[in-house]
């Protein structure tokens, strides 16, 4: 079979555009993220807010994760109930009704949070009250990405210590969403960070970096403990373009149908800003990279319409000819379906749903 004669089986079958995801390079992402994590002695433990599906999270445990990262309490309540145990909620959890279906979920399974704030850490206890048990904190830190976390060591030994003397809450360690050129950086905070809560009779079982670009970085500073990668298992344009993928490392890809081509530069696609989304991904030029015609540039949007710039091409597609896209941004694009169209090279295989998708509470 062709490939325009799998692309046509694809549509035929579930229409486009479709999310499709070839299990082999997933297999083969998966394999190499945890023999990288193996080969310098650091659990892996991925991050599921970019495949949201309780099945792909299992594929990374049964080839040797250490549990799963999730972002949203909501896409941990799916992952619980989807079967997946020895859950790290990666974001700030405030509020009486999420900290009690945090209860909830901690009486349930083993779940440990983050925190960079002492109103976070006051409203913990009481999901521990719930669960009946205590609830393992990591404290966040920052070293440059100036997102959350706290901004020095001395802060994060404080809130450690404001932590360890909560009834129900368990200081566990630290959590590092560190720059990939800020290896020197965080490991100075860290150590000033450990020997701060060491003088306090403290220790931190738990070091949490994350980011698949920081794979590169794997081993470079002392004192991790765990590493937390999630575009790792499909890849983009943009861990192409920062040399952490090729792209046959991708295995998500968009098949879309030319469906207008209304001038002889310009053509329109099926897939707009409600499949492939309006992130740039940075700096990329236009919005996917369509393998068929790589000089051809979905350079803007409607909802439903993804707008074709053809002028540097010398092939130019047809109306009706179904076109393969590599997304800017896959988490985001992720977000937006319901299902996944699975393939293995030129096999379907069948439908993965994805219910934890739009999680975001």
């Amino acid at each position: 079979m062709t490939a325009d004669e799998f692309k046509a089986q694809i549509a035929r079958t579930y229409g486009t555009p479709s999310l499709v995801i070839d299990l082999d390079v997933v297999d083969r992402n998966i394999a190499r993220v945890q023999a990288l994590c193996d080969s310098v002695g650091i659990a892996n433990r991925p991050h599921i807010k970019t495949h949201k599906s309780p099945v792909l999270a299992k594929l990374q445990q049964e080839a040797g994760a250490k549990g799963i990262t999730c972002q949203k309490l909501g896409e941990a309540e799916v992952m619980a109930e989807g079967g997946l145990d020895d859950i790290f909620i990666s974001y700030n959890i405030l509020g009486e009704d999420k900290t009690g279906r945090l209860g909830a979920l901690l009486g349930r399974v083993n779940v440990m949070v983050a925190a960079d704030n002492p109103t976070t850490v006051a409203g913990l206890p009481h999901a521990a009250g719930i669960a009946g048990r205590d609830l393992p904190v990591l404290v966040e830190c920052d070293t440059g990405r100036k997102r959350a976390g706290v901004e020095t060591p001395g802060e994060a030994v404080a809130l450690a210590l404001d932590i360890a003397s909560k009834p129900g809450l368990r200081f566990q360690g630290f959590m590092f969403y560190a720059p990939e050129d800020a290896v020197e950086t965080t490991q100075s905070f860290l150590d000033t960070a450990l020997a701060g809560i060491r003088a306090n009779g403290l220790d931190a079982e738990t070091v949490s970096n994350g980011g698949t670009p920081n794979l590169a970085n794997l081993g470079r500073i002392k004192g991790i403990t765990e590493h937390r990668a999630g575009t790792s298992i499909f890849n983009d344009r943009m861990m192409m373009r920062v040399g952490a993928a090729e792209l046959e490392d991708c295995a998500l890809t968009i098949l879309s149908t030319v469906v207008s081509r209304a001038g002889p530069e310009r053509g329109i696609l099926d897939a707009g800003s409600k499949t492939l989304t309006s992130d740039t991904g940075g700096d990329l030029d236009g919005f996917g990279l369509i393998l068929e015609h790589p000089q051809a540039r979905i350079a803007r949007f409607a909802e439903e319409h993804g707008f074709l710039d053809l002028a540097a091409c010398n092939d130019r597609p047809k109306v009706g000819d179904i076109l393969t896209i590599v997304p800017n941004h896959v988490c985001v694009v992720v977000n937006m379906q319901d299902r996944y169209v699975t393939v293995r090279g030129r096999e379907i295989v069948g439908e993965l749903p994805i219910p934890a998708r739009g999680m975001l509470r």
